[in-house]
């Protein structure tokens, strides 16, 4: 019926709720169980899962960087070591706020604008996962200031740890190399988390990156309690670290500290070698670079010194640089006078040059030598004498010789991108340029001229060779057992005769009488040498700018009757042989009187200016009070490096002469010593002089 209405019993009300309360029920069981289950399996199934997550959030995992292998000398004495320092670095992807951090950093490091800007240099170039070094070695209370706001800088660490040092410095940059941080490159190959752990560095350059798996070690673990903040409470647990195995080299540490020093403002080489064994017992090249500060990567005002420098100081002169030997090759080629059969009393006349078809070349001596036997041509460094016989014996018969003796060889070293020079031949000559060989470069070979480059190693094997007679090859890493040293089969009368003569150049009327070393009973047995980089039409090779000079070259043995050791001294542009024979008499006086020497060396110090680290360092001061943040931002240290060795490569740093006719300048007079020369101001790079031209002079010298 309308408007009726619905009857509402006891009954019906409590069927409804009965209804609702099972379905609430029964959905408040199903969710139960459901809840239940999914404890079970997490509690069950995930167990190891989530008792990691919850150990992580209190417990802190780190690797412990492996100390490195040393680098000893023969005696054990470090190259390169390490010394615990304290250390603040940079993760870039933990960073919140970077200028904040870094003008904080600034404030509590008593960081300078040009650091400043270093730094945000660094961090531009970073990848997020790579450390970037702010700064090492920090004193205690700096180091403190950083602890204490650590919190408040997410993205900064502060440790103390080991970090990589070299003793001496610039001494050993080139024969060393240096460690950095690893690059995003290096962690794609490997994809070691170490690689990417603040303060571990890897070999970047020279033995340091050579020898990189034997010298990184195994790196250590450490279990640590930590607060939410990441404030360790404790150490749970550490496994130590295993260091690198240490690396012993043939290196005299003291030598090569002095031989690089020696060298002073100059730009040269210095490699000494021992005559019984093949051991190298100094390589240095100067200028060089520090590799203590290249390990954080280095900054706008080194990298502005550094590409300045006309010394080029990121070149390797010993492995890399190539220079006309000059009359230092003329041992070598009398030698190879004799096997062809040549009487030494056979004489020629020198009355100061030789005509040639239509060219005459010159004698260093414009006046003449007179009448020249080959012991006279040798002391004397006649070049008509050997411009003369040359011709007779044929170029074939001396290049033979010259490859004999270690020219124009790559040596079997631990080492990278030997530059392993020319030695010139008809056949040589024919498949290089397509061309026949001609009499004048058969002359300006006999003098170390022309198409002949060799490196300053090579000119050291050449000497330990025709001192000892025997084929030793140059050995760089240390082993007590005697080498198997064949003969080179030479006629031990000839090699008597080539001796005497090259200790006339010294002892006796030869052209190096200021080589003579200050040593009783002790003779030095040498040969100068001087070569041209531009025509005389262009420079006198003596003076004028500095580009444009003579090189200057110095080998020799000692002692005399007994050699025991060998030793080659190139200058780079040093006007002649005499820069370099002076650094090879202290050089080798070292070897029997480092008192004596060291002596000599400190008043020359006193002269340029201090020790190279000293000089770098006012330096360093000039250019930053002189440029500033205004410096170009810099390279990478890797990245400098590659580029003069690409240089280098092409042929760009050092530039070789064409061919000419030789007419040699004279040599300086062999009287009082030479003045010591002041330390060069920075100049800007100078671009490749240019070549000699045919008919001008390239000739060589004393």
């Amino acid at each position: 019926m309308l408007g009726e209405q619905q009857h509402v019993s006891s009954g019906t009300l409590k069927n409804s709720f009965e209804r609702r309360a099972l379905f609430i029920g029964g959905l408040q069981a199903g969710i139960g169980m459901l809840l239940a289950g999914r404890m079970a399996w997490i509690s069950l199934a995930q167990n190891d899962k989530y008792a990691t997550l919850s150990e992580s959030n209190r417990v802190n995992l780190s690797l412990i960087p492996p100390r490195r292998g040393a680098i000893l000398d023969r005696n054990n004495a470090p190259l390169a070591a390490n010394k615990m320092e304290y250390r603040v670095d940079i993760i870039p992807e933990r960073l919140i706020d970077p200028d904040a951090t870094v003008a904080e950093l600034g404030r509590l490091l008593a960081f300078d604008e040009i650091q400043l800007q270093d730094l945000r240099d660094k961090l531009e170039k970073a990848r997020g996962f790579q450390p970037v070094g702010v700064a090492q070695g920090i004193p205690p209370e700096k180091f403190n200031r950083v602890l204490v706001r650590l919190p408040g800088l997410p993205g900064v660490i502060a440790q103390q740890g080991f970090t990589r040092w070299y003793p001496t410095g610039p001494s050993v940059g080139h024969l060393i190399g240096y460690v950095g941080p690893a690059s995003r490159d290096d962690y794609l190959k490997e994809r070691n988390p170490l690689l990417i752990t603040p303060g571990f560095k890897i070999g970047k350059d020279g033995l340091e990156k050579q020898f990189e798996a034997a010298l990184r070690g195994t790196p250590g673990a450490r279990r640590a309690e930590v607060t939410a903040s990441g404030k360790i409470v404790r150490d749970l647990d550490m496994r130590e670290d295993v260091p690198g195995a240490p690396l012993r080299l043939t290196i005299n540490a003291p030598l090569q500290d002095y031989a690089a020093r020696r060298i002073g403002p100059e730009s040269g080489a210095v490699v000494v070698m021992d005559c019984l064994t093949g051991d190298l017992l100094a390589m240095a090249s100067m200028p060089s670079y520090d590799p203590n500060n290249f390990s954080d990567g280095i900054g706008r005002i080194e990298w502005k010194m550094l590409s300045d420098d006309d010394h080029v100081p990121l070149r390797n002169k010993v492995l890399r640089g190539l220079y006309p030997p000059g009359s230092t090759v003329k041992p070598m080629v009398a030698l190879s006078f004799l096997e062809a059969g040549l009487d030494p009393e056979a004489s020629v006349g020198c009355g100061g040059g030789l005509r040639v078809g239509n060219r005459v070349f010159h004698c260093w001596n414009r006046r003449g030598h007179g009448s020249v036997n080959m012991a006279k041509a040798i002391y004397q460094s006649c070049d008509v004498y050997f411009y003369h016989f040359a011709q007779k014996i044929g170029m074939d018969r001396i290049a033979a010789m010259a490859r004999r003796l270690g020219l124009g060889a790559e040596f079997d070293l631990p080492v990278p991108g030997q530059s392993y020079g020319t030695v010139p031949d008809p056949a040589w000559k024919q498949k290089k340029y397509g061309k026949p060989w001609a009499v004048f470069d058969t002359v300006n070979a006999t003098i170390g001229q022309g198409y002949m480059l060799v490196n300053p190693l090579q000119q050291a094997v050449m000497a330990a060779r025709i001192a000892s007679g025997r084929i030793l090859q140059p050995r760089l890493l240390f082993d007590q057992r005697m080498p198997d040293a064949p003969s080179l089969g030479f006629s031990q009368e000839h090699l008597d005769f080539v001796h005497k003569a090259m200790s006339d150049v010294v002892n006796g009327p030869g052209t190096a009488g200021r080589a003579r070393l200050p040593i009783d009973n002790v003779l030095l047995a040498g040969k100068t040498g001087t070569a041209q980089v531009v025509g005389l039409h262009i420079s006198s090779g003596k003076t004028g700018p500095w580009k444009y000079r003579d090189h200057g070259h110095f080998i020799c043995f000692a002692p005399f009757d007994k050699p025991r050791y060998a030793c080659a001294v190139v200058i780079e542009h040093g006007g002649g042989s005499a820069a370099a024979y002076p650094i090879a008499r202290d050089v080798m006086t070292f070897l029997f009187d480092p008192a004596k020497a060291m002596d000599a060396l400190l008043g020359f110090e006193a002269g340029w200016g201090g020790t190279p680290q000293q000089r770098q360092a006012a330096r360093y001061d000039a250019y930053a009070a002189q440029y500033g943040v205004r410096a170009p931002k810099a390279e990478s240290a890797e990245d400098a490096l590659s580029q003069a060795n690409e240089r280098e490569a092409r042929g760009q740093a050092s530039p070789q002469p064409e061919q000419t006719a030789a007419a040699a300048p004279r040599p300086e007079e062999d009287g009082t010593p030479a003045a010591a020369p002041a330390t060069p101001a920075p100049a800007p790079s100078p671009a490749a002089p240019p070549p000699a031209t045919p008919g001008a002079a390239a000739g060589a010298t004393q």
